[in-house]
């Protein structure tokens, strides 16, 4: 069996040399009233789109390398890899599909919201124009595509989330979510007579299965999911998705539930689904679990299914006015 090194991306300073921010820019927290973080958050799609993160990329080479040799598997796992280093080195996205473009805004008091998300609207509109993202917001009914992936209402596309934190600077996290990963996801309401899955761990453990066999190739595997246990139907299904940033690999700091991530995700490499639903040992790249406060009545499992080409990224502005993306 032969392997697979890591592919080697463009440099950073060549990645800077094309930014579309000024030269020298610097926001102003010093004067929230007249911030304007348009041109930031430009960048940040534009790198969130064709760059995917180091960790994906290494759990994706790892993958590749357990398949045999020659495998359907290993074929495909190649091939996500060649569109891995062409997209970073051509500045292209990554997927035709640039998904649901979703925001986690988190900023000090005194920044106006309704300013913000003007201003991310401004860039995501922007970015579209430029063929880094593509237009993936209809009406629901009528199927009609303004052009720009602006729900016209302000209200659904893009999505913005946002909250008010005790630090002096601003965060701005963005993931790319494809329609395939997001077809997938599921919530279990437990118990759950039709799969045998009580309000324990053991349960919990028999819903994720069932998500992931239900589910074959049709996310894009191999996928990372992201379980939220607890909330309720709405708050639950949005948490999943969060959890979602969390890097490839990572603890989780509640022993159990990272006892019962890495279980799963060795179970789960065990179905035989595979990349692509084409069969192999790679189906999952990794599960994160996370536990949520609940009604008493109600117990809810929820599950967001994220593709091979989990693209994400974070801004990050400190009081000097920098902007620092990872």
């Amino acid at each position: 069996m032969s392997s697979c090194p890591v592919p080697t991306l463009t440099p950073m300073e060549a990645v800077e040399a094309k930014s579309v921010l000024p030269r020298g820019w610097k926001a102003d927290l010093s004067n929230p009233l007249q911030l304007d973080l348009q041109p930031a958050v430009l960048e940040l799609l534009r790198r969130t789109t064709s760059r995917l993160p180091q960790d994906v990329i290494e759990s994706i080479v790892a993958g590749r390398n357990a398949e045999a040799e020659g495998s359907r598997g290993a074929n495909t796992m190649d091939t996500m890899i060649e569109n891995i280093v062409l997209a970073d080195e051509h500045v292209a996205p990554l997927c035709q599909d640039t998904g649901t473009v979703i925001f986690w805004v988190r900023h000090p008091f005194g920044v106006s919201q309704r300013k913000l998300k003007e201003q991310i609207r401004a860039a995501v509109a922007e970015a579209t124009g430029k063929s880094w993202l593509r237009p993936n917001c209809v009406a629901a009914l009528s199927g009609k595509n303004p052009g720009n992936n602006m729900d016209p209402f302000g209200e659904t596309h893009p999505v913005i989330h946002f909250e008010e934190w005790d630090q002096s600077g601003i965060e701005i996290t963005v993931m790319l979510k494809g329609g395939g990963c997001e077809n997938v996801g599921a919530q279990y309401r437990l118990p759950d007579a039709a799969i045998g899955a009580g309000r324990d761990l053991k349960g919990i453990r028999k819903c994720i299965i069932d998500a992931v066999v239900k589910a074959q190739g049709q996310g894009c595997s191999p996928g990372i999911l992201g379980v939220c246990v607890g909330g309720d139907r709405v708050v639950s299904y949005e948490r999943s998705k969060e959890i979602l940033l969390r890097k490839v690999g990572s603890t989780n700091p509640n022993a159990t539930l990272d006892a019962l991530e890495k279980q799963l995700t060795q179970e789960l490499n065990t179905l035989g689904i595979g990349p692509m639903g084409y069969g192999g040992k790679t189906t999952v790249l990794d599960v994160f679990i996370e536990e949520l406060w609940r009604h008493p009545a109600s117990f809810f499992v929820s599950i967001s299914y994220m593709c091979w080409s989990s693209r994400r990224m974070t801004l990050s502005i400190g009081t000097n006015g920098n902007a620092e993306y990872r």
